[in-house]
């Protein structure tokens, strides 16, 4: 039996869903987000996905949720890409 090992202080952390009011079936397409927590890397959202560094997205850099995915992810566009992310890494922007 395999003994589950200790996070390292280099692990980002995970972001609770209960904290953030995201819930990525209420964000029709169109829908402006925000990016809140940097993943540790980016997957590109197309046919052959790819890895890429996360300083391409900004944290508060605005994209549009172009796709939703299974398991609570969404494909948004930003200014330097398309890319799959957890829905409790963004939050939808209010209008004014």
């Amino acid at each position: 039996m395999k003994t589950p090992m200790p996070a390292s202080a280099a692990d980002p952390p995970i972001p609770d869903p209960e904290e953030t009011s995201t819930d990525a079936n209420t964000w029709p397409i169109g829908t402006a987000v925000s990016l809140v927590h940097r993943p540790t890397y980016l997957k590109t959202a197309d046919p052959l996905p790819m890895l890429r560094p996360p300083d391409l997205v900004g944290l508060g850099e605005v994209g549009e949720v172009v796709e939703q995915r299974p398991l609570g992810q969404v494909a948004v566009r930003f200014r330097r890409g398309t890319f799959l992310l957890a829905a409790a890494s963004c939050a939808s922007i209010q209008p004014d």
